[in-house]
């Protein structure tokens, strides 16, 4: 059974990184002049589909790597450098900016009807960022007990993901513009943190190996 907290840093790596928070804006701009079952509809098929990548990764990363000849170590930097350029995005605000480019170009696109698919399940909600949080969080629980944990903790992140999405026009009308920005910034120094100590991690296990 893995340790508390460990449980906890997956659990706040990964919710940061999916930022159930910010995508609220981008869900309403993606969604605009759909009713609120056809919205529901979307949110339920993204998230879904989000799950289904996230857990692919969570479950199958380390053997794709092995397969490539990349070492845990070696991910852990590479995937906590990336991280830690999400969370700079983030401080800096240009995260959003990024987000909401993708959702125009779906619009444009007349993706309408793949639009739980392009852009929220994939790039929004199982980003690189996700994606290499999943399988980086992978290495920490091992074994059927600890992946199991690690497929909840995927569970309860996406639920989460759910829930802001039907209540988006709720979430964005509470938090204006001024508190999503400052809840943004305050995320992005907490992932920066859990990046470095990815990257500190990984770095020791280079080292140390023979």
């Amino acid at each position: 059974m893995p340790a508390f907290d460990d449980i906890i840093n997956a659990f706040v790596t990964l919710l940061v990184t999916v930022d159930p928070v910010g995508l609220a804006p981008l869900f309403l701009a993606v969604t605009a002049g759909m009713t609120r079952s056809e919205r529901n509809q979307v949110a339920v098929r993204a998230s879904l589909i989000g799950f289904g990548a996230l857990t692919l990764f969570a479950l199958a990363g380390s053997a794709v790597l092995k397969i490539f000849g990349i070492t845990l170590p070696a991910f852990r930097v590479a995937g906590g450098l990336l991280l830690f350029y999400i969370a700079f995005e983030m401080i800096f605000e240009q995260r959003q900016e990024r987000h909401e480019r993708s959702a125009e170009r779906a619009i444009t696109r007349d993706m309408i009807r793949n639009i739980a698919v392009f852009p929220l399940a994939i790039p929004l909600i199982a980003g690189p960022g996700a994606i290499s949080a999943a399988i980086l969080l992978s290495g920490s629980f091992a074994g059927p007990l600890g992946l199991a944990v690690l497929v909840g903790i995927l569970v309860v992140v996406i639920a989460i993901t759910y829930a802001v999405f039907v209540l988006a026009e709720r979430v964005d009308g509470f938090l204006g513009e001024t508190g999503r920005s400052i809840l943004t910034r305050l995320l992005g120094v907490l992932l920066a943190a859990l990046a470095v100590q990815f990257v500190a991690d990984g770095a020791k296990a280079l080292l140390a190996a023979p």
